[in-house]
C-alpha cells in the first residue's frame, strides 16, 4: 500500500521545495496572517442532527435505515445554526427520499478530530448496545493537513476505520480531503502548498480506503472551484467552514455515491461511461485523477492487476438533496 500511495504522490505531483530563508520567512508570515483570519476548527456550537428523517415513507414494521457520520467538523456541520442545515441530515433527507424509507441518523464526528480520533469513532459506533449502520460517511484530513500529520500515519488510521466497519456489514464512503488552498485568507505561496498537501492526502486517502473495501468521493468542491468563485456564500462566518450552501453542495456530491452503496441507484447507471471519462485505472492512478477533480468518485473493481489493483472511476450527476425535515429523536 505504501508503495501505491507513493505513485499516487507522482501520479498527482511530485515533492515540494523553498530554498532561501526569505522563502521560509515569508511563508511563516503567512501562516501566522491566516491564523489571525479563519476559525481554527475548535469553537462553536455544534447542532444536534441525530435522529430520523423521512417520517412521511414510515412502514409500519420496517425499521429505517441507518446512517452514521464520522470524522471532524465538516462532517460533525459546524458552522450552521440548525441541524437540518448539517451535511449528516442533508444527506439522511435525500437518503429517505431515494430509498423511500425513513433514515435514521447517528453522528459522532468530533470538531477539530484528525485521523487519529477515528478509532475512538468507530468503537463509538460498534458498541453492542448499538445496531450497526447500513451506511458510514467519513470525512476527515483537514486537521491532518493543518496539522503537519504525516499522511502515511493519517492513512493508516483511515484504512483501519474502514476496515473495522467494513467487517462489521458497514457500508463506508469516504470524503476525502478538502482543498485547503482555497480559505480566502490564505495567499501564495501558503495557498500552492495547502492545496499540493490536501490532493496528495485525498489521493492517499482513497488508495486506502478502496483497498479496505470502502469508496471515496473528492471533496475539492467543498473548499475548491464553487468555493473560490463564491466564497461569501459558501463560506461560514468564520471564513473556514462551509455555509449553509457549502455543505448542501457536498451533500449533493456524496448523496449519488452513498445510493450506489446501499444497491439504490439505477443499474445502467453503475456501468462506466466513456463520455464522462469514466472506466477502469490501476488504483493509484485513479486515485490521482479524482484528487484534482471534485466529485469524483472511487471504488474498488478488480482486486489484482499489472500494476496492483485496479479501480472503477466515476464522475457521477450530483442530485440535489431535499430540505430536511425536523427529525424525530432516535429510540
Amino acid at each position: 500500500m505504501a508503495r501505491r500511495i507513493a505513485a499516487g504522490a507522482a501520479y498527482g505531483g511530485g515533492g515540494v521545495g523553498l530554498a532561501g530563508a526569505a522563502a521560509v520567512g515569508l511563508l511563516l508570515a503567512e501562516v501566522r496572517l491566516a491564523r489571525r483570519h479563519v476559525g481554527n476548527g475548535t469553537g462553536g456550537r455544534v447542532p444536534v442532527s441525530d435522529g430520523v428523517y423521512g417520517h412521511t415513507y414510515d412502514i409500519p414494521g420496517e425499521p429505517p435505515l441507518r446512517l452514521t457520520m464520522l470524522g471532524d467538523s465538516t462532517a460533525a456541520g459546524q458552522g450552521v445554526h440548525r441541524a437540518g442545515q448539517t451535511p449528516g441530515a442533508l444527506l439522511a433527507s435525500g437518503l429517505a427520499a431515494v430509498a423511500e424509507r425513513p433514515v435514521e441518523l447517528r453522528n459522532v464526528a468530533q470538531p477539530g478530530a484528525q485521523s487519529d480520533d477515528l478509532d475512538r469513532q468507530v468503537a463509538l459506533v460498534l458498541s453492542a448496545s448499538v445496531a450497526v449502520p447500513d451506511v458510514c460517511v467519513i470525512m476527515v484530513g483537514a486537521n491532518d493537513v493543518t496539522h503537519r500529520m504525516p499522511p502515511t500515519r493519517s492513512v493508516r488510521h483511515l484504512s483501519a476505520a474502514v476496515r473495522r466497519l467494513r467487517t462489521a456489514g458497514a457500508e463506508v464512503v469516504v470524503g476525502t480531503c478538502p482543498d485547503l488552498g482555497t480559505i480566502e485568507p490564505v495567499q501564495q505561496p501558503l495557498r500552492w502548498l495547502a492545496r499540493r498537501a490536501s490532493r496528495q492526502l485525498a489521493a492517499a486517502q482513497t488508495i486506502g480506503a478502496v483497498e479496505q473495501g470502502g469508496r471515496t468521493v473528492s471533496l475539492g468542491d467543498l473548499l475548491g472551484p464553487e468555493f473560490e468563485a463564491n466564497p461569501r456564500e459558501l463560506f461560514g462566518p468564520d471564513n473556514y467552514h462551509p455555509s449553509v450552501e457549502g455543505y448542501a453542495t457536498a451533500a449533493m456530491a456524496v448523496l449519488p455515491t452513498v445510493c450506489a452503496a446501499l444497491g439504490l441507484w439505477p443499474a445502467e447507471e453503475e456501468r462506466p461511461d466513456v463520455s464522462r471519462r469514466e472506466g477502469f485505472l490501476p488504483v493509484a492512478r485513479a486515485a490521482a485523477e479524482a484528487a484534482s477533480e471534485a466529485g469524483t468518485e472511487v471504488t474498488a473493481a478488480m482486486p489484482t492487476g499489472p500494476r496492483g489493483p485496479w479501480a472503477l472511476l466515476k464522475r457521477r450527476r450530483r442530485r440535489r438533496v431535499p430540505e430536511a425535515e425536523p427529525a424525530t429523536p432516535s429510540l
